[in-house]
């Protein structure tokens, strides 16, 4: 493999070709009108303009993809994630076209793309499901009576949904009806397909993923997991490596439900499990992302592995160098994301110029992004402006290091997460490990943040205060021929 084509854009786009670079494979970068001066564009060998800035008009275009793959004779074609990551009409295509996709099969995406398809799928394997519908669910009465078996309050969720999309809490029977009726009209207008069923709803969960690794030998290997339970309208917003509730009895369970979740669908490649745990870590099969995820790099970090390295290498056809008694966590990880998010806003985007765009550095930090000073943050995409990401000896040590990174990180022309997730990091439930997905209703209100904003503005006035009274006090101390020989001695230099 001497050349790949990064269908994607942004940080990760940027983060594949550096990777790529050092195995001494060039890259070849696709992109849109909006995206003409981004990093990654001048960091790939190659760049080729797709299209408009909309997505329908450009990465998500896979016959372009595809065509600009072919006449660039490239080898194989990395998705990242998002736009066609999990496509398996893309895939497919790439499979026919000659080129090697640097991910699953088409068929492994089909069958962990369709929730009802994936709980088929591992129900063989004995694999913990919530208890629910193992089919779509069509007739009312009949959906009626299932939920009342299962117990309220119940879970009504769109087959081929995801972020909270086409899923909604019914917390009693008589509101059963109008929210059926919601989920499957939201479903059909995010995805196309009105499929929908009904499982128990557990009320304070966490969010616990499990990394895989699988290569066309038959070997598949788990690399620990991930905490993601701090969310936002469903979406993550910080995760962490390991958990702090896990056991390593439980840890090899799940790892190894994992693996069998792999094995259900002959998966290839980097995959991630996703697992449901409630308050009595009892945890629960919930989904299959057939992809990287934007949060490898807490299980890099754990690991000392390049998931993407060894991505490539699994799409050459090469073996996993390393069995499972090989891989050990070490240390603890952190991510924020970091988005141009307005958090007293109810989170919503708050695009602009980045006008001060200063990372943080020093030992154990990373900074995963695609962005320098004076860029726009385009209005088309994912607001996500970095991935910022800490790694210490233990919990608390990667807890305060990221601390200091959000008081390093310095951006203006924007409102950004980052108060947020430094609200969050300080919680005492956060600091105990006690919290759920539940986090941001239960602890977060935005005027927390303009109480914070005021509190440090009180302190740094006070501080300015402090520094000119001591000032003032060391001039009234110096004679007026000290004054003079002072002047004379910095006028002479």
């Amino acid at each position: 493999m001497q050349k790949i084509l990064v269908a994607n854009r942004g940080e990760i786009a940027l983060r594949i070709m550096r990777t790529a670079k050092e195995m001494g494979i060039s890259t070849v970068a696709v992109y849109s009108e909006a995206d003409r001066n981004a990093l990654f564009v001048r960091f790939a060998d190659e760049a080729v303009c797709i299209g408009p800035a909309a997505s329908a008009e450009s990465y998500l275009r896979g016959d372009k993809i595809i065509e600009v793959a072919k006449s660039l004779k490239v080898d194989g074609i990395h998705p990242g994630y998002g736009f066609l990551s999990e496509n398996a009409d893309f895939a497919r295509k790439v499979r026919e076209a000659g080129l090697t996709l640097i991910g699953p099969s088409a068929e492994a995406m089909e069958i962990m793309g369709s929730k009802l398809a994936a709980k088929a799928a591992v129900k063989e394997y004995d694999i913990p499901l919530v208890p629910g519908t193992d089919e779509a669910v069509t007739d009312i009465e009949e959906a009626e009576n299932i939920a009342k078996e299962i117990g309220f309050p119940i879970l009504v969720k769109a087959s081929a949904g995801g972020g909270g999309k086409g899923m909604r809490i019914v917390e009693k029977v008589e509101d059963f009806r109008e929210q059926m009726d919601r989920a499957v009209s939201e479903a059909v207008s995010s995805f196309g397909d009105g499929a929908v069923f009904i499982e128990r709803f557990v009320g304070s969960p966490r969010h616990i993923e499990i990394q895989i690794l699988a290569d066309t030998h038959g070997n598949i290997l788990y690399l620990f997991e991930r905490e993601c339970s701090i969310q936002r309208r469903h979406q993550k917003v910080i995760e962490e490596a390991p958990s702090a509730i896990l056991t390593p009895e439980l840890r090899k369970q799940m790892g190894e439900a994992a693996v069998k979740v792999a094995k259900s669908c002959n998966y290839v490649g980097a995959g991630t499990v996703e697992f449901l745990m409630d308050e009595n870590l009892n945890f629960y099969f919930l989904e299959m992302n057939t992809r990287l995820q934007v949060e490898h790099p807490v299980t890099e970090e754990i690991t000392g592995l390049d998931l993407v390295r060894e991505q490539i290498k699994i799409a050459r056809g090469e073996k996993l160098s390393f069995s499972q008694e090989d891989l050990k966590i070490q240390g603890h990880a952190f991510e924020v994301r970091v988005y141009a998010e307005d958090p007293t806003n109810n989170f919503l985007p708050d695009i602009g110029n980045l006008k001060t765009y200063v990372r943080p550095q020093g030992p154990g930090v990373r900074v995963d992004d695609g962005f320098e000073e004076g860029m726009d943050i385009p209005i088309y995409y994912d607001p996500m402006i970095a991935k910022l990401v800490t790694y210490g000896k233990d919990r608390e040590e990667a807890r305060q290091r990221m601390l200091r990174a959000i008081d390093e990180y310095e951006i203006s022309g924007v409102k950004t997460t980052l108060d947020f997730c430094r609200f969050a990091l300080e919680h005492e439930s956060f600091v105990s490990g006690k919290f759920d997905t539940n986090f941001v209703k239960d602890h977060f209100k935005p005027e927390f943040l303009d109480q914070q904003d005021d509190a440090e503005a009180e302190l740094a006035a006070i501080l300015a205060a402090k520094l000119i009274e001591e000032n003032t006090k060391s001039q009234a101390s110096v004679t007026p021929s000290e004054k003079r020989s002072k002047w004379k001695a910095n006028r002479m230099r």
